[in-house]
């Protein structure tokens, strides 16, 4: 029976591992860096959602310098948090179940800063010259973008809350 469930215990973490290293891919291809992409694949991927340096370190097999310039990244891009591991002086890193909300939703700040950038362009150049229209355009499509994503980020709180019910 042990053999049993040593083996089955094997498959489960070839399957995560496979997982990981699948899904990390997939995020290295849209622009994520590599080791960022593995250390937020593991986390997603473990039961608990949270996992210490040593033990993310361990399931992927990298030196304690890379799992901490990927969790300072993940950390930087709202993707993950540190906590405090309870009764010890060693970080937790947590992914959440809305991550993606919350990455998603801290790109306001960035489309905000965008938009001062290209008014003060607008305002510079001239809104009747060829780079001032392609200023004033890319400013009203980041207008755009922000209000959709307000609007979309609204719906997607109320279908979660259908799909998983309130935190």
């Amino acid at each position: 029976m042990s053999a049993d469930v040593s083996a089955a215990g094997r498959a489960g973490a070839e399957a995560v591992s496979r997982f990981v290293e699948q899904f990390a891919a997939q995020l290295v291809e849209a622009g994520m860096p590599r080791m960022p992409a593995r250390v937020f694949a593991a986390l997603l991927a473990s039961d608990s959602g949270a996992l210490t340096a040593a033990e993310l370190g361990e399931r992927l097999r990298v030196s304690p310098a890379a799992v901490s310039g990927a969790v300072r990244y993940l950390a930087q891009q709202h993707m993950i948090s540190r906590e405090r591991e309870p009764g010890t002086r060693r970080d937790l890193f947590r992914v959440h179940g809305n991550q993606w909300y919350e990455a998603i939703g801290n790109r306001d700040a960035v489309i905000k800063r965008w938009e001062n950038a290209l008014r003060e362009g607008v305002a510079g150049l001239g809104a009747d010259t060829p780079a001032g229209r392609r200023l004033a355009e890319t400013l009203a499509f980041f207008e755009f973008i922000e209000v959709e994503l307000a609007a979309m980020m609204e719906r997607w709180r109320a279908h979660r809350e259908d799909l998983f019910g309130r935190d």
